[in-house]
C-alpha cells in the first residue's frame, strides 16, 4: 500500500514554483503540480526492511532506472527538507538491497512474491520482476547515492548493501566486457517473445572492445548489436563516481582501482569502437555496436541515450562530436525521429510509429544553453498531454489524445527536473 509524502513544506515548494513559473506561462505551474505530486502521492510504499519501495507507475514492480529518475528531482529541495533527503536514502537503500539479490536484473517485487516474468528462462527468483540486463539498471542507483551525497551531505545511503552491491556491480561489468565467457542469458517464451535474445538467449556474436555488453536497452527491448553506447557512456561515468565515494567516503582502494581500469578501459572501447557515420560522411556516436564492424545510426527516447550525453556527464555540451551527433539524431536521418502537427522528436521502436517520447522532449531542453529552446520543450510538454496535465510515454504528434502509458512517474519527474532547470534550480553533479 502506498504512502502519501505530500506535507505542507512540499506544498510550500510546488506554490514557489507556480509561482516562478507565472511570468513565462501559469499552464506550467498547474502541470508542475500534478507531476510533481504524483511520484509522492501514488509511487511510495514503506517496506518490510523499512526502505522505501517505488512502483513504476501503472506497473506494480520497482524499476533501479526508473526510480531513480522518479525522485531525482526532489534533490532540488532535498538540501533544505531533511524529510525529502531521508526519504531518497531509504530509496538507494531499497536499490542496493535489489542489487545485491541479483546485479543482472531490472525490475523487483516489492516482496518475494514471485510476480513478474516468472516463466522467463532465465535465473529467475521470487524476488525478481524482470531480469533483463541492462546496463543503466546499475549505473542508475550509483548516479542516485552520489547525487544525493553532492547535494545535501548525506552518507547514511553507504551501507553494507551499498559496498556489496558495488562489488557485485564490478564484477558484472567485468564478466560482461567478455561476454562470451557470460553464463547470462534470456528467453521469453509467453507474453513477448520477440523479447528474447538470439543465438539461444546470448544475443548475437560480438567482439571484445573493452566496453560492456548489454542485453536490452533501457526502453526494456533487446539490443540488436551488444555493446550500446550510450549505456557505456553512462558507465564511463558513474565509475568516476565510484572513484570519489571509495576513497574519500568510504575507504577501499581495491575498488577504486577496479573502477578506474574499467572507466579507461570501457571509455577508451567506445572513442575505439563507438563512432559510424552519417548520411553526409561525418563522423557520429552510433547507439549500438558489435565490434565487429556493424553500427546502427539512431536513438531512442530512453536514457541514457546519446542525446543525453551531456546530462550524464559523459562529455560537455558545446563537445564537437556530441554537437554533430545531435544534430543528425534531430533530423529524418534517425529513423525514430517524428515530425507532425504538434510537435517533432525523437521516439522509439518500443511504441507505435509517429509517436514521440515526452522523455526525449525534456532531455532536448536539459542538453541546450538555450533558455529560449529550454521553454519551447516544456510549452510542448504542457499542450500535449491530452488534456490530463500528466505526462506519458508516448503520445501520436498528430494528436495527443492517443498515447501510451496513462500514469507514467518517470515522464512526469523528467518534466519537473526541466521546469526547474529553467527556472534556475538545477541540481548539482
Amino acid at each position: 500500500m502506498t504512502t502519501n509524502y505530500v506535507d505542507e513544506d512540499v506544498q510550500a515548494f510546488v506554490t514557489k514554483i507556480n509561482q516562478l513559473s507565472q511570468p513565462l506561462n501559469p499552464k506550467l505551474g498547474t502541470v508542475f503540480q500534478k507531476t510533481f505530486l504524483n511520484t509522492l502521492e501514488t509511487t511510495i510504499s514503506d517496506d518490510e526492511q523499512g526502505y522505501a519501495f517505488i512502483l513504476t507507475g501503472d506497473i506494480p514492480a520497482m524499476w533501479q532506472r526508473d526510480s531513480t529518475a522518479q525522485v531525482r528531482p526532489y534533490l532540488a529541495l532535498a538540501h533544505e527538507e531533511p524529510k525529502i533527503a531521508h526519504l531518497i536514502t531509504r530509496v538507494v537503500q531499497r536499490q542496493f538491497f535489489n542489487m545485491t539479490i541479483d546485479p543482472y536484473a531490472n525490475a523487483f517485487n516489492e516482496t518475494a512474491n514471485n510476480h513478474g516474468h516468472q516463466s522467463d528462462q532465465t535465473e529467475m527468483g521470487p524476488w525478481i520482476w524482470e531480469r533483463k540486463f541492462e546496463i543503466d539498471s546499475l549505473c542508475y542507483p550509483v548516479q542516485l547515492a552520489y547525487l544525493l551525497y553532492k547535494n545535501t551531505g548525506a552518507t547514511a545511503q553507504f551501507d553494507d548493501n551499498f559496498v556489496t552491491g558495488i562489488k557485485k556491480l564490478l564484477t558484472t561489468f567485468e564478466v560482461e566486457q567478455h561476454h562470451a565467457t557470460s553464463l547470462y542469458q534470456f528467453i521469453r517464451t509467453q507474453d513477448h517473445p520477440e523479447d528474447s535474445l538470439p543465438q539461444g538467449g546470448k544475443g548475437r556474436p560480438v567482439g571484445d572492445t573493452g566496453m560492456i555488453w548489454s542485453g536490452f536497452r533501457p526502453s526494456d527491448d533487446a539490443c540488436e548489436y551488444g555493446y550500446l553506447v550510450p549505456a557505456n557512456m553512462f558507465a564511463v561515468v558513474i565509475l568516476g563516481y565510484l572513484q570519489t565515494i571509495f576513497s574519500s567516503i568510504l575507504d577501499d582502494p581495491n575498488i577504486v582501482s577496479r573502477a578506474k581500469r574499467l572507466q579507461e578501459t570501457v571509455k577508451a572501447g567506445i572513442e575505439t569502437y563507438g563512432y559510424t557515420t552519417n548520411a553526409n560522411g561525418e563522423k557520429v556516436y552510433a547507439y549500438e555496436v558489435d565490434g565487429l564492424g556493424q553500427a546502427i545510426l539512431m536513438d531512442d527516447g530512453n536514457v541514457p541515450s546519446l542525446l543525453s550525453a551531456p546530462y550524464l556527464g559523459y562529455c560537455d555540451l558545446l563537445d564537437v562530436n556530441y554537437q554533430r551527433t545531435r544534430q543528425t539524431l534531430l533530423s529524418p536521418e534517425n529513423p525514430y525521429y517524428y515530425s507532425g502537427k504538434l510537435a517533432a522528436g525523437q521516439g522509439s521502436p518500443h511504441t507505435p510509429k509517429n509517436y514521440i517520447w515526452p522523455i526525449a522532449i525534456a532531455m532536448e531542453g536539459l542538453t541546450t544553453n538555450s533558455r529560449e529552446q529550454q521553454l519551447a520543450a516544456l510549452q510542448t510538454l504542457i499542450k500535449t498531454t491530452g488534456e490530463t496535465d500528466l505526462m506519458h510515454e508516448s503520445f501520436d504528434v498528430n494528436d495527443d489524445h492517443h498515447f501510451t502509458r496513462e500514469w507514467f512517474s518517470w515522464a512526469n519527474m523528467m518534466y519537473c527536473e526541466l521546469l526547474l532547470t529553467t527556472l534556475g534550480l538545477k541540481i548539482e553533479r
